[in-house]
């Protein structure tokens, strides 16, 4: 464990990992989440800024809650974030289902591909071999 400073606060507490945050700013910021999402439900048309600011959170803070899958854009509304890979409009998330489609392939031939090297040299130690007199 070490201590760090809240970003928020300032005060000093022991950091176990993720937002650099202690535990009571930590769990206001939970408290205005669900506040976020009550207001969305009843208001779905609105926007990032005008949610922020009838909630008293930061905008960035709202595309943070998107981009982590937590909040999303409603179907009706034509607002959207853009995709970190290939920049068309995603309602939530990083990136959109082509691009993850796209990830998971090169995921998979890179693993198929390291498993195949790994079976070839596999295979070579196992051959037999015979020594010439």
């Amino acid at each position: 464990m070490e201590a760090r400073t809240c970003k928020h606060c300032k005060k000093l507490f022991n950091y176990l990992g993720g937002p650099v945050i202690c535990a009571a700013c930590r769990d206001k910021l939970e408290e205005k989440f669900h506040q976020v999402k009550e207001y969305i439900r009843d208001n779905p048309h609105e926007g990032i800024n005008e949610v922020a600011e009838a909630n008293d959170v930061s905008a960035n803070q709202i595309r943070r809650w998107i981009r982590e899958e937590r909040l999303a854009f409603s179907e009706e509304s034509g607002m959207g974030l853009e995709c970190e890979g290939c920049g068309r409009m995603i309602k939530t998330g990083r990136y959109c289902q082509s691009c993850k489609d796209k990830m998971v392939g090169q995921v998979e031939n890179l693993y198929h591909t390291e498993s195949s090297v790994v079976e070839k040299k596999h295979r070579e130690a196992a051959r037999m071999r015979f020594l010439d007199k």
